[in-house]
């Protein structure tokens, strides 16, 4: 039987500074405190037995793309989306909760027959995302008002929900914002970090072409002056799922 009491973030950040704070505000915004383990999938395998110690799991973002060319991955990269699309394709077959982020996303629109690719970019900055009516009726997205401010800043997306999916948020700029399928979720944005944890996400990885380092202190300033507080009720409720669904395995 799972235990109902810790969950893994698998991560595929390989500089440590990033990564290090992704964790601290996953386990902050979770409420799971140290009951979130962390897995680096570009370096350290998945343990056989990783559906059996785990509740629930949670996938953090990269610098990593789906849509780079093939020949140009890393052997990291690779493993990285080995592992993450091992735990996806378990995940929905024996109906675990798992949630995927930013990367995540784009290796579960791939697995389930999606397109990922760079028609659809998003500039690093809070943005507004709508529910839909199924994502309202959702018992994780449903938690969320109608509308409701995001962190996000992609090079790559889905244009449309994979197959099977079920979209819960969209916006007008990058229209697959979260979806379900099964007990999976996915999500564009990134709903963990807090404004000021996602600015210094952003110096961080300013020579990353995500945007032009010189404008850096403008992205900052405004993604300062939004407030975007809501995308964490999502993982608390997720937990509270995951932990539902383990007891009464």
């Amino acid at each position: 039987m799972a235990s109902a009491t810790r969950f893994l973030l698998l991560q595929v950040r390989p500089e440590a500074v990033p990564r290090e704070q992704e964790a601290a505000s996953m386990r902050a915004a979770t409420g799971l405190g140290d009951r979130l383990d962390t897995l680096r999938v570009d370096v350290d395998p998945l343990p056989a037995d990783v559906f059996d110690r785990y509740a629930g799991f949670l996938a953090g973002g990269s610098p990593f793309n789906v849509s780079d060319p093939e020949a140009g991955k890393s052997d990291a990269q690779r493993a990285a989306e080995e592992r993450l699309t091992a735990i996806a394709a378990g995940a929905l077959e024996r109906d675990r909760p798992a949630f995927f982020t930013c990367y995540g996303i784009g290796l579960v629109t791939r697995l389930l027959g999606g397109t990922v690719d760079r028609t659809h970019p998003e500039r690093v900055s809070a943005v507004e995302d709508r529910l839909t009516d199924a994502g309202a009726a959702d018992p994780i997205a449903g938690v969320l008002p109608p509308r409701f401010r995001v962190l996000t800043g992609h090079k790559e997306s889905a244009s449309e929900p994979p197959p099977g999916s079920v979209l819960l948020a969209t916006n007008d700029v990058s229209p697959v914002q979260l979806y379900r399928v099964g007990e999976v979720l996915a999500s564009q944005f990134h709903p963990e970090p807090t404004t000021t944890e996602f600015t210094a996400r952003a110096r961080a990885y300013q020579s990353y072409g995500y945007f032009p380092p010189e404008e850096f202190d403008e992205i900052a300033a405004a993604v300062h002056g939004a407030e975007v507080t809501l995308p964490r009720l999502l993982l608390t409720r997720f937990v509270e799922r995951a932990e539902r669904l383990a007891a009464a395995r």
